[in-house]
C-alpha cells in the first residue's frame, strides 16, 4: 500500500510537470522535440520532527539558491505539499530541477554547491525520494496526429 501511495504521488508530479506554464500543447511539443535529452529531477523531502520551521525554510532557500550557482540548471521550481488527499506520507517539500541532458544532471550532482547543500540538509532529513525522468511527448502526438 505504501509503495502504491508513493507511486500515485509521483504520477501526479509527473503529470503536473508536463503542464508547462500555460504554453499550448504545440509549443510544448516543439520545445521537447528541440531537446529530446531533457532530464527532470524530482526531489521530495520529509524532514525530521525535531527540525524547526526556520531550519526547513533555510534548507528550502539554500536549494532555491542552487540555480544561481550551477549553470547547468535550466529550470527550477519548488513548493510545499498542498494536496487534500493526505497521501504524501510525510513528504512536505517538492523540488523540480530541469537539465538539458543527463550529463548536465551529473555535473549538478557532483558540483561543490550541491554537495554543500547536501551537508546542510543531512542533519534535518528524515527521508528523501528522488526520481529522474525524460519527458515524453505523448500528449502532443495524440492531439496532433497527421491524417
Amino acid at each position: 500500500m505504501r509503495y502504491s501511495v508513493i507511486g500515485l504521488v509521483f504520477a501526479g508530479l509527473i503529470a503536473w510537470a508536463a503542464v508547462d506554464g500555460g504554453a499550448d500543447a504545440q509549443e510544448r511539443g516543439a520545445r521537447r522535440r528541440a531537446n529530446p535529452d531533457t532530464v527532470r529531477h524530482v526531489v521530495l523531502f520529509k524532514f525530521k520532527e525535531n527540525s524547526s520551521a526556520e531550519d526547513v525554510q533555510k534548507i528550502a532557500e539554500a536549494f532555491a539558491d542552487l540555480p544561481g550557482k550551477i549553470d547547468e540548471i535550466r529550470q527550477f521550481d519548488w513548493g510545499t505539499n498542498s494536496s487534500p488527499e493526505g497521501l504524501n506520507e510525510g513528504f512536505t517539500h517538492c523540488f523540480l530541477v530541469t537539465f538539458d541532458n543527463g550529463e548536465d544532471r551529473d555535473v549538478y550532482l557532483a558540483h561543490d554547491a550541491h554537495q554543500e547543500f547536501v551537508e546542510l540538509l543531512r542533519p534535518h532529513l528524515a527521508q528523501a525520494l528522488v526520481v529522474d525522468y525524460v519527458p515524453q511527448d505523448r500528449f502532443f502526438r495524440r492531439r496532433n496526429r497527421e491524417p
